[in-house]
C-alpha cells in the first residue's frame, strides 16, 4: 500500500525502512532535512513538509505519524485538517495520552477523516524483530492497515485491541509494566553485585535465560549491556520517564486498582535524578536531633 510517514526519528525511520522492504511506497518527512535524505536513501520519496506529503499521495491517503506526544500531535492536526478529505486516515503510531486519543478520534470523525491510534513497542530493534502493535479504532479503518500492519510486524504481532483510545491505553499499561520489570532486574542485580561472590553478572544474566523463570529478552539486553561495561561505569543512575508510567499510576488510583509494584518504580526513577536530596537531608538532621546520630557533613 502507500503510505504518507510523518517523523522519522529512532523508530519511526525503521519502520518507513521496514515498509519499504516490504513493497510498500512510502512519502517521508521530518522536521529536518537529514532523516528525510536517510529515508530516500532507503527507498522512500521525501518531502519537504506534512502539507507536501500530503500532495504527493493519492487519495484518499492514510498518514502515519510517529512524533512527540502532547502538543505535536494537535499541532499536527492543525496543519494538516484543511488538506485532509473524507476518506482519509490519520494513524497516531506515538505514546499519546488514550483520552487525546479519543478526543482526536472524534474530531477528524467530524470531517469524514478516520483516525486510529496504535501503541508501539519494539525499540530500535523493530527493524530487524519487528513491531508489537495495539490498535483502537474503527474496525473498516484497521481492515486498511492491515498490509502495512503485516509488515510491521512479526506473526501475531498487531491486534484491534478496541475502539478509539484502547491502543494508547493499552499501550501506557504496557509501559507501565515494562518500568516494574526494569526495577525488579536492577534492585536483584544491585544485590548480586553488593554481595561478596564477585558476580559475572553477564554470565549470570545469559544462564538465568537458559530455561528459569525470569527468562526475557530485558534480561537478554541486561546480558548486552554487562558485556559492555561490567560494572556500568560509563553511565549515569539517571532515568527519565516519558510518560505512561505516571498515566498508568494515574489511571490505578482513578479506577481503585492498587498496583504498588508500579507506583514504586515510578518513584524510583524520580530517586534516581536526586544526587543529593533535599528529603534525605531532612531525614539525616532528624536522625542526629533525637539520637545523636552522626551526619556525614559536606
Amino acid at each position: 500500500m502507500e503510505l504518507g510517514f510523518i517523523g522519522l526519528g529512532r523508530m519511526g525511520l525503521n519502520m518507513t525502512t521496514r515498509l519499504l522492504q516490504g513493497g510498500h511506497r512510502v512519502v517521508a518527512t521530518d522536521r529536518s532535512e537529514g532523516p528525510i535524505e536517510a529515508a530516500r536513501a532507503r527507498g522512500a520519496t521525501g518531502a519537504a513538509d506534512p502539507v507536501a506529503l500530503v500532495g504527493s499521495l493519492a487519495r484518499p491517503c492514510t498518514l502515519w505519524a510517529m512524533i512527540p506526544a502532547g502538543p505535536p500531535v494537535d499541532e499536527l492536526i492543525d496543519r494538516l485538517e484543511p488538506e485532509l478529505g473524507r476518506g482519509d486516515l490519520v494513524v497516531d503510531g506515538g505514546n499519546s495520552n488514550y483520552r487525546d486519543s479519543r478526543r482526536r478520534h472524534e474530531r477528524l470523525k467530524a470531517r469524514g477523516v478516520q483516525f486510529v491510534d496504535v501503541g508501539t513497542s519494539g525499540g530500535i530493534w523493530g527493524l530487524e524483530k519487528g513491531f508489537c502493535m495495539m490498535l483502537g479504532g474503527d474496525s473498516d479503518a484497521i481492515a486498511r492497515l492491515a498490509p502495512a500492519l503485516d509488515t510491521l510486524a512479526p506473526p501475531d504481532g498487531w491486534l484491534h485491541v478496541g475502539p478509539a483510545g484502547a491502543g494508547h491505553f493499552a499501550k501506557m499499561i504496557h509501559n507501565g509494566i515494562e518500568y516494574g520489570l526494569m526495577q525488579s532486574y536492577a534492585e536483584g542485580f544491585e544485590i548480586l553485585r553488593a554481595s561478596e561472590y564477585g558476580y559475572d553478572l553477564e554470565r549470570l544474566s545469559h544462564l538465568w535465560n537458559q530455561g528459569s523463570v525470569v527468562r526475557s529478552w530485558l534480561l537478554e539486553l541486561a546480558e548486552r549491556a554487562f558485556a559492555k561495561d561490567p560494572g556500568l561505569e560509563r553511565i549515569r543512575g539517571y532515568v527519565e520517564d516519558s510518560g505512561e508510567g505516571r498515566w498508568t499510576v494515574e489511571e490505578a488510583i482513578r479506577h481503585d486498582v492498587p498496583a504498588p509494584l508500579l507506583t514504586l518504580a515510578l518513584l524510583a526513577r524520580f530517586r534516581s535524578r536526586q544526587a543529593d536530596s533535599f528529603r534525605d537531608k531532612v531525614v539525616a538532621a532528624l536522625r542526629a536531633e533525637f539520637g545523636g546520630h552522626a551526619v556525614k557533613e559536606k
